[in-house]
């Protein structure tokens, strides 16, 4: 089998599209074990090595996962849709509803949370508009799905602003961060989402239990209130096989 350049693939990426065309058709249904590299590697003449190879590139793929001691499984993980125009809408949070709730009746779990008063990263103070001694308020949150981790976010808010409210706490209460932020005078109006593909750090690779060798989509969100003023930014990291990004809107 040759690319578009006229080039013989390697035979490991040969291997890794003849099993992904056969899920896609199929025949390995989710949460199917996939042939071993023990079956793979006489059947198409190369080492258990290349055929490993293979198979763990499907993993990057998101489209198997390994099971220690026990193989190559289809993933059987329903993508969760994020709706992301929808799940902003201030008739969402302002009603007293997660903004989660707008995704799928699929809810997210919370299993790690930390918030804290500290001097931000700079990238976060300039964007907050924050002096070089003034302090951001961050809320770190872990987000699995049937115990899958699935995500991790912080958001930075500046501390003056949410400084003895139930932001500062863990449970802010119906309708979360911005609901608390209109009960302030600074609801957001506006906000903004930047969206990149990269492959993630160690720590990120750890916390979310994923491959190192899959991409992740980083979002970074900025919320802006009446004034104009960045009220939060949230930057989050999404273990991509396990998202799909959903924006529908109007012409």
């Amino acid at each position: 089998m040759a690319d578009e350049s006229g080039d013989e693939q390697p035979k490991y990426l040969q291997i890794a599209d003849a099993l992904k065309a056969a899920i896609e058709l199929g025949t390995y249904g989710p949460g199917a074990r996939l042939p071993g590299e023990n079956v793979l590697a006489p059947q198409y003449g190369v080492s258990p090595m290349t055929a490993r190879r293979a198979l763990r590139m499907l993993t990057s793929q998101g489209l198997a996962e390994s099971r220690k001691g026990a193989g190559f499984f289809v993933q059987a993980f329903h993508p969760i849709r994020r709706r992301g125009i929808q799940r902003l809408a201030r008739d969402q949070w302002g009603s007293g509803k997660s903004i989660w709730a707008a995704d799928e009746n699929r809810p997210l779990d919370v299993d790690q949370v930390a918030f804290e008063e500290l001097i931000p990263p700079a990238h976060i103070q300039r964007m907050l508009g924050l002096g070089d001694e003034e302090t951001a308020c961050a809320r770190s949150r872990r987000y699995t799905l049937d115990r899958r981790p699935v995500m991790i976010a912080t958001s930075y808010l500046p501390y003056s602003l949410v400084a003895g409210s139930a932001i500062t706490q863990a449970d802010t209460g119906p309708g979360g961060v911005y609901a608390r932020l209109a009960d302030l005078g600074h609801a957001p109006v506006h906000f903004r989402e930047e969206i990149r593909g990269l492959l993630p750090t160690s720590k990120e690779a750890a916390a979310l239990e994923m491959s190192l060798e899959r991409p992740v989509l980083k979002i970074c969100r900025t919320a802006f209130a009446e004034d104009q003023r960045v009220v939060e930014v949230n930057e989050m990291t999404l273990d991509s096989a396990s998202y799909v990004l959903d924006y529908e809107f109007d012409a």
